[in-house]
């Protein structure tokens, strides 16, 4: 996301228009209560927090059914607005959570965007079951990584995509029954590893793999995407969709209420974020050229 904002994706991101620079960028902020606005009455200086990063109008339909990120007016803290990358950041009180005090803020800022995504993709969206088989594709991302714990959390059995050997032995000790390198026809391993079945949930941020993603799914099975880091325009029979009763969800990011599940579980040990690598605010260079490099598994964290 900080990569994108910085230099613009490929392709224009639906619905915003152009950002203005500069632009301090950040969208995952853990941190303390510094001074509160002259309304703010439910916190107080001091207080340990993390921010929910999806910034919404509070008043359409979707904001009052609790689903913050279907409303027409949202964005996303530190890449549409400015963000976490800096001393002190503004934020709206109610995008606050707090967290407790055994709680360190590099665990805590690798919780919103990832794990928040995780949630809608798997619980959501994906509608995982004990017993299910889940292949999560870029398993080294931040994202990826929350896919796979939560998947395994309620019980599923979980295969993992990842671009380098290096990503897919760390996705197998993080709990992948096994891996398989996404930039091949995986389609095929996958249906050898699951006895010819497929899995039932794909887990695909990166676009142009869309077509080999469905063939790896199970009669009943769900594409979930959030992302098309490779491309956005996949080719593929949709023959292979509905003749096989399979279908494709989008979940972007997930509302609060998810946010704030994700956070007590991560308080509880049951979901761990996997911490790549930790910088200072004035090593924020080298933090981007280690993202930008690909060869990261888990969250790239900037310590203020």
């Amino acid at each position: 996301m900080d990569i994108w904002a910085r230099s613009g994706p490929p392709q224009p991101i639906f619905p915003w228009k152009e950002r203005e620079y500069p632009l301090i960028t950040g969208s995952d902020i853990a941190g303390e209560v510094a001074e509160l606005g002259s309304k703010v009455q439910s916190w107080a200086v001091g207080d340990r927090v993390v921010v929910y990063s999806g910034l919404s109008c509070g008043s359409c339909d979707y904001c009052l059914q609790g689903e913050q990120s279907m409303c027409p007016h949202y964005s996303i803290l530190g890449e549409h607005t400015q963000g976490g990358f800096a001393e002190y950041v503004v934020v709206p009180a109610h995008n606050l959570q707090k967290i407790e005090d055994t709680l360190d803020f590099v665990p805590a800022a690798a919780i919103p965007a990832g794990f928040t995504t995780g949630w809608r993709l798997v619980v959501t969206a994906g509608q995982v079951r004990a017993g299910d088989d889940v292949l999560v594709l870029a398993a080294g991302g931040s994202v990826g990584v929350a896919a796979m714990q939560i998947a395994r959390a309620a019980g599923g059995r979980v295969f993992a995509g990842a671009s380098t050997e290096e990503k897919r032995r760390r996705a197998v000790e993080a709990g992948a029954a096994a891996a398989v390198d996404q930039a091949t026809a995986f389609s095929q391993w996958v249906l050898d590893q699951t006895d010819g079945r497929g899995v039932d949930i794909v887990v695909d941020s990166l676009g142009m793999t869309w077509p080999e993603s469905i063939r790896s799914l199970a009669h009943g099975g769900r594409l979930v995407c959030c992302g098309a880091t490779l491309g956005n325009r996949p080719s593929f029979d949709i023959r292979e969709l509905y003749q096989r009763h399979r279908s494709i969800v989008g979940a972007p990011m997930g509302n609060r209420s998810e946010f704030n599940r994700v956070v007590r579980l991560v308080e509880k040990g049951t979901l761990t974020p996997i911490i790549d690598s930790v910088f200072p605010l004035d090593g924020l260079a080298d933090a981007h050229r280690r993202v930008d490099s690909r060869q990261f598994f888990g969250k790239v964290v900037v310590a203020v």
